[in-house]
């Protein structure tokens, strides 16, 4: 355990993160350099024709699974999949210390995505920067979301190239642990697993402890989560997600859920009984608010009524900028397509959610801080991403045409963000965390979370 403590305390200072090119040539350089332990091969190509590639190192009967970019917008665990490979082949004390594994590392699941967030990578790292470079892809074009599903009245089986390489994988190998490297935008530490684990809990507490970084303790990120544990859940499936749905709603969940698929914990079951898998969430801001648990004076329940509908008004403002211009646009960009899948999907969900809402026993008490600052502030942080993409959308169609509305719908988005953000900054008081804090909690969440699974199996 103590090589396990140096690897993560000899975590380098990193000032930014790096590109997709970088983190291949890196993993290129080692497989070059090691080639005994390590092979660098292509198990697929993205939707735009890159090339997407694996690390394997070790050849060992038990394999582990890590990968990267599950969101483009994520770039957190690509830094730790960089550091944690280098340490697999050049320190053997290390490496020996997980028997019999083979490691399958994909630093970049989703290639042209991440590629389309490089503009805020080297910073400035403010909400605004993040906000104007920032793409998420539509759920049906997301590695994390498009696993093949059928429950009930969903069926979906069309997955993305991306998610078919990660399929690959996971089909031939069987993975023992998963881990897939997602990470939040503003809030503190929490973690999913797929099945209970009590002795992780302590190692989990103690990994953001360690560098100061406090947990999650406002609103879950889906309110159907079971709780294991403080800022411990189960991870949730699409099967979850179904359920929620169909509870909350008379329309079919499928409806709702449109083309997207599944997980890969909800795949990989279907090749390994045992696989275990973890989901570290990281924050890149933090507000001392994040862990206050004090009552407010407001009730959780009102509180997220009025979120819901501050997020009505936003999308209303974004649609009446985009509708007017849409059937001109000319530049055929995922980001176009992103957009259109949120705003039709907050149609659809947005009810539901407001049923929950209104009805949910446990929503009748006060807020804490916690909660009030989730609803209230860090809430609007996330609403500034869709007029990101817009301006990107009205900017790449402007350098198509020259067309002066384009432009004008352009500054009409800045502005709004803009506006947002300056009120932002004197509300959120936030501190930037770094990258290396980030780096060590997903790390040591990931090495001790494999030795049980490798324990377990």
């Amino acid at each position: 355990m103590d090589l396990i403590k140096a690897v993560i305390k000899n975590v380098p200072e990193y000032e930014y993160f790096k590109t997709v090119d970088e983190l291949n040539e890196s993993s290129r350089k080692l497989a070059e350099q090691y080639p005994d332990l390590a092979s660098f091969y292509k198990i697929g190509e993205s939707m735009a024709g890159d090339a997407i590639y694996c690390l394997k190192i070790g050849n060992g009967s038990r394999a582990v699974l890590m990968y990267g970019f599950p969101h483009p917008n994520e770039p957190i665990g690509s830094m730790m999949l960089d550091y944690l490979s280098q340490q697999l082949v050049e320190n053997e004390a290390f490496r020996n210390s997980f028997k019999d594994v083979s490691w399958y590392v994909v630093k970049v699941a989703d290639n042209d995505g991440a590629k389309l967030n490089e503009g805020w990578f080297r910073g400035p790292y403010t909400p605004l920067n993040y906000a104007l470079n920032f793409y998420r892809p539509a759920s049906f074009q997301q590695v994390e979301w498009t696993f093949p599903i059928k429950y009930k009245t969903l069926d979906n089986n069309d997955p993305i190239p991306e998610t078919r390489a990660l399929m690959n994988i996971i089909e031939e190998v069987k993975p023992i642990f998963i881990y897939s490297l997602h990470n939040a935008g503003f809030g503190g530490v929490y973690n999913y697993i797929s099945d209970d684990a009590p002795i992780l809990y302590p190692i989990f507490e103690k990994a953001y402890e360690d560098q100061d970084i406090p947990a999650a303790l406002g609103e879950p990120e889906m309110p159907y989560a079971l709780k294991f544990a403080e800022a411990v859940y189960k991870m949730p499936t699409m099967r979850d997600t179904y359920d929620y749905y169909a509870a909350n709603t008379d329309r079919d969940p499928a409806e709702i859920i449109g083309k997207a698929g599944t997980c890969s914990y909800e795949y990989g079951k279907q090749f390994n009984e045992k696989v275990f898998e973890l989901v570290c969430e990281v924050p890149y801001y933090y507000n001392p608010k994040i862990e206050d648990l004090s009552e407010t004076e407001s009730i959780r329940r009102d509180l997220i009524l009025a979120n819901l509908e501050d997020t009505k008004w936003e999308d209303h403002k974004i649609k009446e900028i985009y509708f007017r211009l849409k059937d001109r646009l000319l530049v055929n960009t995922p980001l176009q397509t992103a957009l259109d899948d949120f705003l039709e999907s907050s149609e659809k969900h947005l009810p539901v959610q407001e049923n929950w809402a209104k009805t949910a026993k446990e929503l009748e008490k006060k807020a804490t801080v916690a909660e009030a600052f989730d609803n209230q502030q860090v809430s609007k942080t996330y609403k500034m991403l869709l007029w990101g993409m817009l301006r990107r959308i009205m900017l790449l169609n402007y350098e198509k045409t020259n067309d002066e509305e384009f432009k004008a719908a352009a500054e009409k988005a800045y502005k709004h963000m803009k506006d947002m953000s300056d009120k932002l900054e004197k509300e959120l008081e936030y501190t930037i965390i770094p990258i290396k804090k980030l780096v060590q909690i997903q790390l040591m969440s990931g090495l001790y979370a494999a030795l049980y699974a490798l324990e377990r199996s």
